[in-house]
C-alpha cells in the first residue's frame, strides 16, 4: 500500500506560501504544491486567478456566517480541493475543465453529502 503513495513526486508535497491580499490586506498563504495545482483548475474553470479564487472563497466563508475566530482558512482551503477532487471523480463535478464551478447547481452536485445543519439550501458555487 505505502508504495503508492510513497511513490508521489516530492514537488506535490513541497509547501509553498503566497502572499494574496484579501481585501487589501496582505496575508500569506502556506500549502502543498497539489493544493495549489488544485486551486488554480478550480480558478480556470470560472477565469478566475488563484487570488481572486481565494479572495472569493473567503468572503463567500465569512458572508455563510461559516469563518469564525476559530476557524483555519488554509485548512478550508485543503479541505476545498479534496471535495473537489472527491467530487469530480464521483462525477458530481465533469471532468470537462470548460465547464465552469458557478455554472453548476449545487444542491445538485452535494446530493447524498453531509451538510452542516446550518449551512444555506440551494446556493450557487461562485456565483
Amino acid at each position: 500500500m505505502c508504495q503508492i503513495f510513497i511513490s508521489a513526486d516530492p514537488e506535490l508535497y513541497a509547501a509553498r506560501t503566497r502572499s494574496i491580499r484579501l481585501h487589501g490586506v496582505a496575508t500569506s498563504i502556506r500549502l502543498e504544491n497539489l493544493f495549489w495545482d488544485v486551486l488554480k483548475e478550480i480558478g480556470d474553470r470560472d477565469g478566475l486567478s488563484v487570488p481572486q479564487l481565494v479572495g472569493k472563497l473567503h468572503d463567500e466563508l465569512n458572508d455563510a456566517g461559516a469563518f469564525s475566530d476559530n476557524a483555519n482558512f488554509t485548512s478550508f482551503l485543503r479541505v476545498s480541493c479534496a471535495r473537489f477532487m472527491q467530487l469530480q471523480l464521483s462525477g458530481r463535478i465533469p471532468a470537462d475543465k470548460s465547464v465552469p464551478i458557478r455554472s453548476l447547481d449545487a444542491d445538485w452536485v452535494l446530493h447524498g453529502q453531509r451538510r452542516p445543519e446550518n449551512a444555506p439550501i440551494g446556493t450557487r458555487c461562485l456565483t
